[in-house]
């Protein structure tokens, strides 16, 4: 199993260490970094950037959100990084939620599906460069054409041919028809939330969507799945889960709306809609400290990896054999060290960094 790390969005400014703890893995052998973006940061700089330090570790947007570009300027972004990295780049793309959609970008968000399903097939045609770019979707049309346009847009192609015309796309994917839709038509999955529970309903999913797979993509055998991992280091268990709760709470009572929250949706599959409840409504109250609180250990345990160095190892190993074929370990960077040292067998000296 690849354990690769995950470096998410900026909160008030760059994460301090950033740019060390991708050195260190990229020297370490981790097989990829990852950059994210909501409404602040964006995923391809910091990405580009950190990763100029680099010169093996694959590098990935973790995600890039749909609306945020044109499926012709994400297309443009990803080959052009592709030739700077040396091939390594994984293009993670997903449709972030209605508030950041239409609240951020100014986007309608229904039919996300659809809108996916078109997107990618615009990247593709750009990254395959086997004629001039065509769509018309209802999302996308290339040309666009009819009222309020010039009439003389013209189908065009890439000027620059793409290192790797199979370039790999993954999505991020939370309810059952998204992660279908990435098996059908992605080379990736990339799941947020996820548990070794939940491996045999991820595998009937995932079948679903490589029954209708196209044979001009990748092997399903190639078909990676990259789940994004929270990890603490501690004392024990609970002062580390004590570190990831925050985090959880953020996205189980502040992401989304109350009719749409596509991660708090993901932890009640999990059978935790009682405490998901009970997080909401302490954050919408305003106590941010109490709906941390109330996130259970056995939640944070089932979706994160928090205690001991030895008890990391061990519960890493629950994840080994199920559909997941990488970890992406979510930590502030000034915990890389420690973290890398604990899974890697090695002792870790001094106080638990944060993380």
């Amino acid at each position: 199993m690849r354990v690769g790390l995950h470096l998410g969005y900026w909160a008030a400014g760059p994460p301090e260490g950033a740019a060390h703890a991708v050195e260190l893995a990229d020297e370490a052998g981790l097989d990829s970094v990852w950059t994210a973006e909501a409404y602040g940061s964006d995923a391809f700089t910091p990405l580009a950037w950190w990763g100029s330090l680099t010169s093996r570790v694959r590098l990935g947007t973790g995600i890039a959100q749909l609306s945020a570009r044109t499926p012709t300027a994400t297309a443009m972004a990803a080959l052009t990084l592709d030739h700077l990295s040396g091939g390594r780049v994984v293009l993670g793309l997903g449709a972030s939620g209605p508030q950041v959609v239409e609240g951020w970008y100014g986007r309608p968000y229904p039919r996300p599906l659809e809108r996916t399903r078109e997107y990618v097939d615009i990247v593709r045609q750009v990254l395959r460069r086997e004629g001039p770019v065509r769509a018309q979707g209802r999302h996308y049309r290339l040309p666009l054409d009819g009222e309020g346009t010039t009439g003389e847009g013209k189908a065009l192609r890439a000027t620059v041919h793409p290192r790797r015309p199979d370039l790999p796309i993954h999505l991020a994917a939370q309810g059952p028809r998204n992660v279908a839709l990435a098996a059908e038509i992605a080379d990736g999955w990339l799941p947020a939330f996820f548990s070794p529970r939940l491996d045999g309903w991820a595998r009937e999913q995932l079948a679903r969507g490589f029954a209708n797979r196209s044979p001009d993509l990748s092997p399903v055998q190639r078909f990676e799945v990259n789940a994004s991992l929270p990890v603490a280091v501690g004392t024990d268990v609970e002062s580390a889960a004590d570190r990831v709760r925050p985090h959880l709470a953020l996205y189980i009572g502040g992401m989304g709306s109350e009719r749409s929250n596509f991660h708090r949706e993901a932890v009640e599959r999990l059978g935790y809609e009682a405490a998901c409840a009970e997080v909401r409504r302490r954050w919408v109250a305003g106590d941010r400290e109490g709906a941390a609180r109330a996130v259970p250990t056995e939640l944070v345990l089932d979706v994160a990896l928090a205690g001991r160095p030895e008890q990391l190892r061990d519960q890493l190993a629950t994840w080994r054999g199920t559909v997941v074929t990488g970890v992406l370990l979510q930590l502030p960077p000034a915990a890389v060290p420690a973290v890398v040292d604990a899974l890697a067998g090695r002792a870790v000296d001094g106080p638990a960094p944060a993380g």
